[in-house]
């Protein structure tokens, strides 16, 4: 994710986390179809579609989304916060360098804890 951050700058990278429960085991990167790329993030609506049939179908379920922020800290903006659906998803948000990991919850978001297990 933080490669992915990255390659995009200037603009926002964004994507989808793949696994099951609690557990993030895959992210896939998709297109930022957002007008104002630099400022925003969209996923590309094809790709949101393709990992839903996939998680019908038994594969990795969405677990959350991954956004950066070209310019400021790795945390929910104002505008995220607006957006977000209260759906208990994660969301990854990769800024300055750092990736840190939030829940989308009814009135915002809460800071997860993070391990990340190589294997």
């Amino acid at each position: 994710m933080l490669a992915a951050a990255r390659a995009a700058h200037p603009n926002e990278a964004c994507g989808i986390l793949l696994g099951a429960g609690e557990r993030i085991e895959a992210f896939s990167q998709t297109a930022n179809v957002h007008d104002r790329p630099a400022r925003r993030f969209e996923i590309d609506p094809q790709a949101l579609i393709d990992a839903h049939r996939t998680a019908r179908s038994g594969g990795p379920q969405i677990v959350g989304y991954f956004h950066s922020h070209p310019v400021g800290p790795a945390e929910p903006s104002s505008t995220d916060r607006a957006q977000a659906a209260s759906d208990g998803r994660v969301w990854a948000i990769c800024g300055e360098g750092e990736l840190a990991f939030f829940r989308a919850v009814e009135g915002g978001f809460e800071t997860l804890s993070s391990t990340i297990i190589d294997g």
